[in-house]
Parts: C-alpha cells; sequence; structure tokens
C-alpha cells in the first residue's frame, strides 16, 4: 500500500480500524517518507536475505523490506494492529506476520524454520523504552545473523556507537562491541513521527562478529562490565571490589595481573582490559 507516510491516510486507516495509540507500548509511527527506503536499503536485505522486523507498527518499513527481501517475518506485539497489517502488506507474498513478544520468542527456532538457510538480518524501529534488552536478546541468543538495522533513540544510539575507552562509553557500548562492530547511520528528526517523540532518533547499524575479539569467559568479563559500570564515578579498584565478590585487597591483586592501572575509570578501559581482569578473578 501506497502513501504510508501521509498523515492523513495513516488517521483515515487507524479511525477505520478503530486503533488508539499506546503510550505504554511505545508507539510512534513514521511519517517521514524517506526515512524506511534508506533503512530497509542499509540494513543488508535483498535477494536471498530473510528480514525479522521486530514491531512493524502499520507497516511503513515492512512495505519497504518486502519489496527487496526474499522474505520478511515481523513479530508484531500488539494484536489491534493485526487486522491494519493485513490490508497495509496485502499486495506481498512474502511477508508472515507474527503476535508474539519478541522477549519471549525462541527466535533460533523462528530462524530455522522460516528462512530455510538464508542469510538473516534484522531491521526495526525499536520502542525507546526496551531498546537495549532487545539489541541485547538478539546478541547474547548468537543468532546466526549477519547485520542488525535499528533506529532507537538518538542519546543511545551515540552510547552504543561511542568507541570503547572514550569519555561516551558505557556498559552497553563494550557488550554491544562484544558481540557487534557498531555503526551509526543516520539521523531522524522527532517529527518524522507520528505522534512526535520528545527527542530525536537515529539508525544504526550493528555488523554481527563470527566470534568476540577477546578471548575471556564470558561470564566473568559481564559480570566485570556490569560491576565497572555500576558506580561510573569511582575508580575501577572500588567499583570492582563493592560490585563482585572479592575484597578490596583481591581486586588490586587483579588489575596488578590485568596491567590496569588500580585509579582508570571503568570509560576508559579497552575490551582487552575487561578481558584480562576478567581472566585474572
Amino acid at each position: 500500500m501506497n502513501r504510508l507516510s501521509d498523515i492523513g491516510t495513516i488517521k483515515e486507516l487507524l479511525g477505520k480500524h478503530g486503533f488508539t495509540f499506546s503510550k505504554s507500548l511505545g508507539q510512534n509511527f513514521l511519517v517521514n517518507p524517506s526515512v524506511c527506503p534508506r533503512m530497509a536499503e542499509l540494513s543488508g536485505a535483498g535477494e536471498g536475505v530473510g528480514v525479522i522486523e521486530i514491531g512493524p507498527g502499520i507497516g511503513v518499513l515492512t512495505n519497504e523490506l518486502c519489496k527487496i527481501a526474499e522474505k520478511v517475518v515481523a513479530v508484531e506485539l500488539d494484536k489491534r494492529l493485526l487486522p491494519v497489517l493485513d490490508e497495509t502488506l496485502s499486495e506481498y507474498e512474502n511477508v508472515k506476520i507474527i503476535n508474539a513478544d519478541v522477549m519471549e520468542l525462541d527466535l533460533n527456532g523462528l530462524i530455522a524454520e522460516e528462512f530455510n538457510g538464508m542469510d538473516v538480518v534484522v531491521c526495526a524501529n525499536l520502542p525507546y523504552y526496551i531498546t537495549s534488552p532487545i539489541i541485547m536478546k538478539l546478541l547474547e541468543d548468537k543468532l546466526p545473523l549477519k547485520a542488525i538495522t535499528v533506529m532507537v533513540q538518538k542519546e543511545a544510539a551515540q552510547r552504543i556507537c561511542a568507541e570503547v575507552g572514550s569519555r561516551m562509553s558505557g556498559a552497553v557500548t563494550v557488550s554491544v562491541n562484544y558481540y557487534a562492530k557498531p555503526k551509526m547511520l543516520f539521523s531522524v528528526s522527532a517529527g518524522s513521527f507520528m505522534p512526535s517523540p520528545k527527542v530525536d532518533s537515529a539508525v544504526i547499524r550493528l555488523d554481527v562478529l563470527s566470534e568476540p575479539p577477546v578471548k575471556t569467559d564470558e561470564k566473568k568479563f559481564f559480570a566485570v562490565v556490569k560491576a565497572a559500570f555500576s558506580q561510573r564515578r569511582k575508580v575501577i579498584s572500588n567499583s570492582l571490589s563493592s560490585g563482585l565478590p572479592i575484597s578490596k585487597e583481591k581486586t588490586l591483586e587483579v588489575l596488578k595481573a590485568a596491567n590496569v592501572p588500580s585509579n582508570a575509570r571503568a570509560e576508559k578501559l579497552s575490551l582487552e582490559d575487561f578481558a584480562n581482569i576478567a581472566n585474572n578473578l
């Protein structure tokens, strides 16, 4: 269906189906016609490629993905949108809508069942309130994905795509870089949505790595990252001794063995530093 970025068309469509926006689900539908074609193009979707979309809304991005991808599986939590999507996607035979919570789905099983050996990418406009949990689920589940292209709140995008070891770096920066190579693609103004959120957004792409860039015990690595950033204003020796079940004396021994200064702050550490700390615990 064309004109899905037209406000009048959207209002008419939603009114026809008795749909009202849900604040709790973070629903903001794109009305900027240039955004979705660009997202779809940069996502890696194409011939022989399957796409998982999370939260298709009324199907604006889904339409663009269906034009270029081999198959699209869109996961929508709000069952009220199912009849809307049936109408807006009626011309495409390469799309399947699943009414489910993506946080509870077996995505490995879904990929095996739906995509039959295709390369698979994720492309989605994510609700702000659950951005990080969804991204981390996609990465932690070790899905056979080539890339994850998502629109998120601009501040979250800057944090995720910050250089590890820079001032903007946080736990999510380190965690994402363990699994993928993040890249900022382009910004999207608040006025591109209906209703308009209070902040701007940005589209990022995470190219999933075939293996982590550091060799370490994964469980210990993430425990160290979590503890280090839980009190990011403190020096690393204090934040680790507070956040891990080890004494201050033992913490100092571990940092010395890992060749990490005890007065460094978490935001200044590299992936290798975190791995060395974990490996010396």
